[in-house]
């Protein structure tokens, strides 16, 4: 080997290059940022065309930012139940933020610091901690990117196929892997012609290259270590320099691609995803945004309809397809798959953008169907339409989609969106148009007459109070289920049991209460929920009472999460709307709104149930349900209700947060599907089977009359009737207190 040795601590940034290829590489750089600039000027370009917002997306925007960059730093949606997920992403964003900036104080020192201050602190003890640190790092993004391309091409991990996998993710994974490979290479490459100078051991992955170099003695052309030494036919000899001339030039070329290439493909998410983060909502899902009382305005006729955030969700979405992992629908085979919805927006509309073809959003006959090799009649003009009506009637409004996506997609604006459209078109199942006669004429989903909506308390030993009459404690809002279903009437009598019992004063609003609107808002039905709202708000405020106690976590969900939001006074005019409230109601929160677990949680608390866990000693399960647990993160109340009553509680696999719908929600109570297996059948399979106590378990229990009516559907289709009882946190409850007879237990088994 014959170099020049470098025994400074520090080294030449452009070692080998040229005068000429100096400036090649600056005119390049040039137009790799000019090329990344204008495309996410087009970018934002296209965001500003969207419709407005309802929401405040960037209100304490100092503060949204850092609380987004501790989420995305710390990685922690990508650790949601997927720890390699969470470590291969965690690895490959540290790394690649570790060498943009160390590539970034380059620039500044050579730029900045060393032109206009003449201060260089990249050499020395600076240097050297540099060095290691860039290496590390680097090793750690080259570790995850190996991990991801194991885990995409090896494993083919079935969440990262699907019908939008294209070239792009494979030029996106193999370009990083390139730009830390290459890293290395050319470091390796620099080490070994500049002598391997002691210093450069900290740099260690690079080091370890050299020193293969010099294992298999590459020849060197001995040429002095200045930036335009190299001799132009050393750069085809086979020597040493070459190939770190060879290495820097494609490490720079392949980094100025991947640079021009950001703001026009995947590589994108790296900041639409951040800028996802900082806009989100909060209280996405379980609020939706409100319809404006214009009847002219649209919903999803056109995509310009789409807000830009939405328009912001569909170029975040990075096809990690952990929403559709988690989609209890697609699980059910239905037609939704919650990546493909957003995804095929997006190619219409850049396909739009482009000069495309106009055509429906949502009709029979969309891009689902075309894949699931279905076929349709399609609209009357005979185009296809971007998403088919059958994939949207199949969402549960679960939000299970929402909880598991690492970068803040709120699946649910959008769903929603097209569910109004199809709404408004008329597209929405015979079924679901049922339902909105009932409650349109009744007042229930039922159909059945308000007079009966007490009827439930009939066989009580005691009466039930009428909040519209006297001032109660809890303004009990009983709900459509629990007044007119008869499994549900014995969950309805176990509570009045229980809270007479408690010795609190509670009452109900009789024939003037209605169904909450809850679902068929989330169906499409944004008017009629309206009206709905108006009604009941209108008739609290002629009641006096201090919280409202729901016994429905959908009804909890919508009175303490939405109704604060409806501008009713836009609506009171409208004689379609049978109310004149115009004020806001329950803005301030001022008015509790409590699941009854929440309210029998606190009076056990108090000590005025006689529960002190050891009444009971069956071996339970528990469904969280999704309007209490994901939508509001209320796991714990039902679970100290359970054990105060003695019984011993045995987890599923997934619970809490990552618990799996009924498959009631989002009208799916209202609609039949074929499906194998069905969600609740698949439940009560994994209560009995993937438990630790197995078959040992004797009741699933529940805490929502929605899941109440499908698990008790579950438990007869799929064949577990004799293996497993279906009851309320209520019924255990009532019945550890010895109140059974009170509350007409018997009831239930006939």
């Amino acid at each position: 080997m014959n170099t020049i040795a470098q025994a400074a601590e520090g080294r030449e940034t452009y070692l080998g290059i040229s005068d000429v290829g100096y400036v090649l590489f600056y005119l390049l750089v040039a137009i790799a940022v000019t090329v990344f600039a204008y495309g996410v000027y087009q970018r934002v370009r296209r965001y500003t065309q969207g419709d407005d917002d309802p929401f405040d997306r960037v209100s304490d925007l100092s503060n949204r930012v850092v609380s987004s960059a501790k989420i995305v730093l710390s990685n922690e949606k990508q650790f949601n139940r997927d720890l390699y997920g969470g470590l291969m992403h965690s690895f490959i964003l540290w790394g690649f933020l570790t060498l943009f900036i160390a590539t970034s104080i380059i620039v500044v020192e050579q730029y900045g610091t060393e032109i206009f201050l003449g201060i260089v602190f990249w050499e020395g003890d600076f240097y050297l901690a540099y060095q290691f640190i860039v290496d590390a790092m680097g090793l750690l993004f080259v570790v995850g990117i190996g991990m991801a391309l194991y885990r995409r091409y090896w494993v083919r991990n079935h969440r990262l196929w699907g019908r939008h996998t294209s070239n792009e993710d494979d030029i996106f994974i193999w370009t990083l892997f390139g730009l830390g490979l290459g890293g290395f290479l050319l470091e390796g490459a620099r080490i070994y012609v500049t002598g391997m100078p002691d210093h450069e051991i900290v740099s260690f992955v690079g080091y370890g290259i050299a020193m293969v170099l010099q294992a298999i003695d590459l020849p060197t052309s001995g040429a002095a270590l200045e930036p335009a030494t190299y001799a132009a036919g050393d750069y085809f000899g086979a020597n040493a320099e070459t190939l770190h001339w060879a290495f820097w030039w494609g490490h720079s070329l392949l980094a100025l691609f991947f640079i021009a290439w950001i703001p026009y493909a995947k590589p994108f998410h790296m900041l639409s995803s951040f800028a996802n983060v900082i806009t989100r909502d909060e209280k996405a899902g379980k609020r939706l945004p409100n319809v404006p009382s214009d009847l002219d305005a649209t919903n999803a006729e056109s995509i310009d309809d789409f807000t830009w955030k939405e328009i912001l969700d569909q170029d975040a979405c990075t096809k990690c397809g952990r929403c559709s992992s988690v989609c209890p629908a697609k699980a059910s085979d239905r037609p939704l798959d919650p990546r493909n919805v957003i995804l095929d927006l997006k190619k219409y509309r850049e396909e739009l953008d482009a000069g495309g073809e106009e055509k429906p959003i949502i009709a029979d006959g969309g891009a689902a169907s075309a894949a699931r090799g279905t076929s349709s009649d399609g609209p009357s003009d005979g185009s296809t339409s971007v998403i088919n009506t059958e994939t949207m009637e199949s969402c549960m409004a679960c939000m299970a989609c929402m909880d598991a996506c690492p970068v803040e997609i709120e699946h649910l604006q959008s769903f929603t969106r097209l569910n109004r459209q199809m709404t408004d078109q008329g597209d929405v199942s015979s079924s679901m148009q049922d339902v909105f006669q009932n409650v349109m004429q009744d007042g229930n989903t039922f159909g059945d007459s308000p007079r009966d909506r007490a009827d439930w308390a009939d066989d009580l030993e005691f009466d039930v109070a009428d909040a519209r009459e006297e001032e109660v404690d809890y303004l009990w809002y009983v709900g459509d289920y629990p007044s007119y279903d008869e499994r549900n009437k014995q969950v309805a009598r176990s509570l009045a049991t229980i809270l007479q019992e408690a010795d609190v004063s509670f009452g109900i609003l009789f024939e003037d209460e209605k169904y909450d609107g809850n679902d068929i808002r989330r169906v499409g039905e944004e008017f009629l929920y309206v009206e709905l709202a108006g009604h009941h708000v209108e008739t609290w405020e002629d009641c006096e009472f201090d919280k409202i106690v729901c016994t429905d976590p959908h009804s909890y969900n919508t009175f303490k999460n939405e109704y604060p939001e409806v501008d009713f006074e836009e609506f009171a005019d409208d004689p379609m709307m049978p109310f004149d409230y115009t004020d806001e109601w329950n803005a301030d929160g001022e008015i509790d709104v409590l699941h009854w677990t929440q309210a029998v949680e606190e009076l056990v608390t108090e000590g005025r149930l006689d529960l002190d866990g050891t009444e009971l000693d069956y071996t339970v399960t528990y469904h969280d349900p999704c309007h209490l647990g994901r939508y509001n993160d209320e796991y714990e109340a039902p679970r100290e209700l359970i054990r105060a009553t003695g019984c011993e509680l045995d987890e599923m696999p997934r619970n809490r947060a990552n618990s799996f719908c009924c498959g009631g929600g989002g009208g799916g109570l209202w609609m039949d599907f074929e499906e194998e297996p069905k969600p609740s059948e698949e439940r009560i399979r994994e209560a009995l089977e993937d438990t630790d106590a197995g078959a040992g378990v004797e009741k699933f229990v529940v805490a929502c009359p929605m899941c109440m009516t499908m698990y008790e559907d579950g438990r007869k289709t799929g064949g577990y009737e004799d293996d497993i009882e279906v009851v309320d946190v209520a019924e255990l409850v009532v019945e550890a207190i010895g109140a059974e007879d009170e509350a007409n237990l018997e009831i239930a088994a006939d």
